[in-house]
């Protein structure tokens, strides 16, 4: 009976799981880089997809569905930082868009929670579209000084004797 709906929340769990490893693998290589804001912007945005594919799971599960545990994509090997925040961006505005067509179709095939699963989902992949846009504007603002203050900013944080992350 909601077999469409299955299928959806399927794609949006490939989705989230390539989300996942992607920013994962960007909060490696920032860190490493000593970019301690955008490190923990990337953590803690995978982390939220984790939750996304717990709760696109939970419903698939209650529809009496297979959970398909495949990302839709590798995780791109980026390095540059406006780089990774042009992805990043273009990640979550595809999920807003995606998510709302298939909100859509969940209502129409008469099945309201999981049209709020995805609606709430929208919500969360704007805000990370947000704070990656402001990123970008950040970079595009102060160029390579943007960066260069965070790593400093990690350098005394280590000095004082803080030790790393």
């Amino acid at each position: 009976m909601h077999e469409k709906s299955i299928e959806l929340l399927n794609k949006a769990v490939a989705d989230e799981l390539s989300a996942t490893h992607q920013y994962m693998y960007f909060h490696f290589h920032c860190d490493d880089l000593g970019y301690d804001l955008l490190a923990g912007l990337f953590k803690r945005t995978g982390i939220e997809e984790m939750g996304h594919v717990e709760r696109l799971a939970e419903r698939i599960l209650f529809l009496k569905g297979e959970i398909e545990m495949v990302p839709s994509m590798e995780a791109q090997k980026i390095h540059d930082v406006k780089s990774m925040l042009a992805l990043a961006s273009k990640m979550e505005h595809d999920s807003v868009k995606d998510y709302n067509q298939w909100a859509n179709e969940c209502s129409a095939n008469a099945d309201s929670a999981s049209k709020r699963v995805f609606e709430d989902l929208v919500d969360d992949e704007e805000r990370h579209f947000d704070q990656y846009d402001t990123e970008m504007e950040n970079i595009d603002k102060f160029g390579e000084r943007y960066l260069a203050l965070q790593s400093i900013e990690r350098s005394k944080t280590i000095s004082a004797g803080g030790g790393e992350n």
